[in-house]
């Protein structure tokens, strides 16, 4: 049986100065949500090059069961309710599964 994986694009503008603090709270997310075992497999977080107060935050998840989850949970509340003091406008996803 092939195992599908599903990955995330979620894309973000931070407010200036808050880049650090953007890029730490992504660090702490990635571990809590490793040992959360939801279906979260890793997580990478981009800069953009010409913009630094945009990221790319691109997640690998085992189902896109297990993402819509996470994203329906208290913890993405706890999470997005405070990045929106951070946040430039109103962040977006977009999901990708690979095709065999």
């Amino acid at each position: 049986m092939i195992k599908r994986t599903v990955n995330v694009g979620l894309y973000y503008k931070v407010k200036e100065d808050h880049e650090k603090e953007f890029e730490s709270i992504f660090f702490e997310m990635v571990k809590k949500l490793k040992e959360m075992r939801i279906g979260f497999i890793d997580a990478k977080l981009y800069k953009r090059v010409d913009e630094p107060r945009e990221y790319l935050i691109y997640s690998e998840w085992e189902s896109l069961d297990s993402f819509r989850k996470f994203v329906s949970s208290n913890e993405f509340r706890d999470t997005t309710g405070y990045g929106a003091s951070i946040l430039e406008g109103r962040p977006f996803h977009r999901i990708f599964q690979e095709l065999t």
